[in-house]
């Protein structure tokens, strides 16, 4: 996308959107940052405050049963999900990004609801910083724009 919103590129007008944005506590520091670049580019694409409701839960292995649950009480148009899984020693990063994603997939699917997968999945804090940063490749408005394009659909 270039500097103009998807609104002037696409005619996606992102005022009629409910977006909820699931956010786990795990790695927070980087999260937040990332929520910030993605609700920055919400609002820039005429999604209203108003419209664009935060939901925490514990972690990246939780955020598809609070997209769950808040697809079939608050009805969004489309979903973000964030998180951020830094490999470790062991196997885990690897069960926690397949499993998460694999029931998001799954989820949209059967609720019929755009899922936005906002989970970065990366080998060391190096790369998180790079994906997070909005100076660099920004992933929170990739995040945004993806969920935008997909409720456009709904």
């Amino acid at each position: 996308m270039t500097k103009k919103g998807l609104q002037e590129e696409l005619g996606i007008n992102g005022e009629k959107f409910k977006i909820a944005i699931v956010l786990p506590y795990f790695n927070e520091q980087y999260g937040l940052e990332m929520l910030e670049n993605t609700k920055e580019e919400l609002i820039r694409n005429k999604v209203q405050g108003k419209n664009i409701k935060l939901f925490r839960c514990a972690g990246t292995l939780e955020i598809p049963f609070t997209c769950k649950k808040i697809i079939e009480k608050y009805k969004p148009d489309a979903i973000i999900a964030l998180g951020i899984v830094i490999r470790g020693e062991t196997s885990h990063f690897d069960l926690v990004t397949k499993t998460t994603h694999k029931a998001l997939m799954d989820l949209q699917m059967t609720k019929n609801t755009p899922i936005s997968f906002g989970i970065l999945a990366c080998e060391n804090e190096k790369q998180v910083k790079e994906r997070v940063s909005k100076n660099k490749l920004n992933k929170g408005k990739e995040y945004a724009i993806a969920a935008l394009l997909q409720a456009n659909f709904k």
